[in-house]
């Protein structure tokens, strides 16, 4: 499998990205600046990853001039074609303002920064970040953001529910999302979704910042897992 990681200005999670899943996955991972019109040499078997930063300084509105680098086209025609985007924390944030997951990320509740672990769980194994783990299971992923409370329409909401779309929750370490365990006041305690065909992902918490040992915190490597699993196991 291999991984394109983008960079768009401001970007400060791309070195991360690239280092979790070239030295400690062992994929194939190259960087893409966000001048480039076209992910030549990727397949829809592949993925493509927006990482977390600042991309544009945040201005206007986060993700909102990203969203419009020359190579986002390229990204949105890769996913309408069935291949793997996965947007964390700034990239989840451009992939909503380019349309490709539904809502958007507001102010946190508080008008802070937040920059904390928070624990979570998986609202479903039917994704490829979600398959391997179970729905007992509690990760604790740090986050980073000021933009990071999701927010929807009901019909939205309703749909996302409707079609198992929700992939993680913001929950207690005993893995109940109530309103005490959301940490920037998310609808329906939502810290990750993907669309309905499932092939775009999208995230708060920072997996790549807990998947390694020297961290003391290796419970975002299962997200790592899982996608490259699902992967194998689409392709034969």
């Amino acid at each position: 499998m291999k991984f394109g990681v983008v960079v768009f200005p401001g970007s400060n999670c791309d070195d991360d990205m690239v280092h979790v899943l070239g030295e400690v996955m062992g994929q194939e991972v190259k960087k893409i600046w966000h001048k480039e019109t076209s992910l030549e040499g990727f397949e829809t078997t592949d993925c493509i990853v927006l990482p977390g930063g600042f991309s544009y300084g945040d201005y206007l509105r986060a993700g909102a001039i990203a969203r419009f680098s020359p190579i986002m086209q390229a990204v949105i025609d890769f996913a309408n074609r069935g291949g793997l985007v996965w947007g964390i924390c700034n990239g989840f944030q451009i992939l909503c303002e380019a349309g490709l997951l539904p809502g958007v990320l507001l102010r946190n509740v508080n008008q802070q920064f937040i920059c904390k672990n928070v624990h979570l769980k998986a609202a479903t194994n039917n994704s490829p970040v979600t398959q391997l783990i179970s729905n007992t299971q509690v990760l604790k992923i740090p986050i980073a953001h000021a933009e990071g409370r999701y927010f929807a329409s009901e019909e939205v909401l309703e749909d996302l529910q409707a079609n198992d779309q929700i992939l993680f929750k913001y929950c207690s370490p005993e893995g109940e999302a109530d309103e005490a365990s959301n940490p920037n006041g998310a609808l329906l305690n939502i810290a990750g979704i993907c669309n309905k065909n499932r092939n775009v992902i999208g995230m708060m918490p920072h997996p790549e910042r807990a998947a390694e040992d020297v961290l003391s915190n290796t419970d975002g490597k299962i997200l790592f897992e899982s996608l490259i699993n699902a992967t194998v196991l689409t392709t034969g």
